[in-house]
């Protein structure tokens, strides 16, 4: 074979690149944790009716993207293509339902099969928060201010905005669904493909279609505003308040769906338009009926999640902290004792790089490649007398230090 490459719509996450990646990850655990998140981590694959059930059998994702095989065991197993199903299939598994309200975050690699594009890959890392338990509206507004914290401590905000709906309980929704349903029926033969599919099957998913003309339809259809109960109304009210009161700026789009019967009320996005069209960073929402169909008690929920990769395409470059101190020995005669002091460095806690060959310049360019902060010389004349030179690479200023006294000496370099 000529030339490995990845799978397509897989990518290696190279030092530069994980550096944002964690940098996004353990800013969300950060954050999170300051709201009472626990992290939960789950499995990779699940049996495919975790997914069919909560997903749904109609939506792209089970019906076109997840990838699924029968294992050794004649069962049917897929690749999970998002979190909020094995988080509530762990519910129901352990027997959770005493322990309410719980609130978890979670992070890992999901898989579905979609045309690669920027920032979305068939691959892909997500972090998300669910909170199960809590059928007030408060809970979406900490849920929703916590996304926006997460992307304030980003340093991103300035290019995002959350879009707001209420998608209303079950009476407004079945209400809404027979009115916009009359409406779409008299451009019936206009309507794309899938979205004829969507009419009889899914009809809410057709106001977030992408196809131009699809959209063009929808700018008239009736909002899901006209068939709120007052429940409802009220519901979105409280959400609403609680977010102005927090100063949390968004703008209310009655075309933001969740095309599936148990989502219900809230529903939010955050998104950009600095990445191109697919714009959502943080999507999320209300999910109460969730558990409930797929055998679990009756429990609310609501949540978020997120991909990693087009979160770190929005941050600076973090810095990277760990800048090492080098340890170069001057000749064969001394490697030896360098290694000894690199153990004895990275023990009390710093990082360390070890001259492995070439001459003295060779080594220090390395060092200065490596952006090390300190160098530590051993020649043969200092070790016959116990001491080493450590050369600072910032003053370039160069000091003898006795052997025993050197971890002492370059405490200023710890991480």
């Amino acid at each position: 074979m000529a030339s490995l490459q990845p799978v397509r719509g897989t990518h290696d996450i190279l030092p530069e690149q994980e550096r944002r990646h964690r940098c996004v990850e353990e800013t969300a655990r950060d954050v999170a944790g300051r709201y009472g998140f626990e992290e939960i981590s789950l499995p990779i694959f699940e049996f495919t009716d975790v997914f069919a059930r909560s997903i749904g059998e109609t939506s792209d994702i089970v019906s076109k993207e997840m990838y699924t095989f029968t294992d050794r065991g004649d069962e049917s197993i897929t690749l999970r293509p998002e979190g909020t199903a094995g988080v509530a299939r762990a519910f129901i598994s352990n027997g959770l339902a005493q322990h309410l309200p719980l609130k978890y975050f979670y992070r890992g690699p999901m898989f579905r099969y979609e045309r690669p594009q920027k920032g979305r890959q068939r691959q892909f890392n997500q972090i998300g928060v669910e909170l199960l338990g809590v059928a007030q509206p408060q809970a979406d507004i900490d849920v929703i201010v916590l996304g926006a914290h997460f992307l304030e401590a980003l340093g991103i905000t300035e290019h995002v905005t959350l879009q707001l709906n209420t998608l209303g309980d079950p009476e407004s929704r079945a209400a809404y669904r027979d009115t916009l349903v009359e409406y779409l029926r008299d451009f019936e033969k206009d309507l794309s493909d899938d979205s004829q599919v969507r009419l009889e099957r899914n009809p809410l998913r057709i106001l977030d279609s992408k196809d131009k003309g699809d959209q063009k339809i929808v700018q008239g259809a009736p909002t899901i505003f006209d068939s709120l109960n007052e429940a409802s109304k009220d519901f979105f009210a409280t959400v609403r308040q609680g977010l102005d009161a927090l100063k949390i700026a968004y703008t209310v789009n009655p075309h933001l769906v969740r095309g599936l019967d148990y989502y219900g009320h809230t529903a939010f996005e955050f998104t950009t338009e600095a990445l191109g069209a697919q714009g959502a960073l943080v999507a999320g929402g209300r999910y109460d009926g969730l558990i409930k169909q797929m055998g679990g008690p009756d429990t609310p929920g609501i949540g978020w999640a997120a991909g990693v990769e087009r979160l770190a395409m929005m941050i600076a470059e973090p810095e990277d902290v760990s800048k090492p101190v080098a340890v170069i020995p001057v000749g064969d005669g001394q490697k030896e004792q360098a290694q000894v002091i690199a153990h004895q460095l990275r023990h009390a806690g710093f990082t360390v790089e070890l001259g492995y060959s070439g001459n003295m310049k060779k080594r220090l360019n390395r060092a200065n490649k490596l952006n090390a902060c300190a160098v530590v010389i051993l020649g043969e004349d200092e070790l016959a007398k116990g001491v080493v030179t450590i050369r600072d690479m910032s003053s370039g200023e160069q000091n003898e230090c006795a052997i025993d006294g050197l971890i002492d000496a370059v405490a200023k370099y710890r991480p």
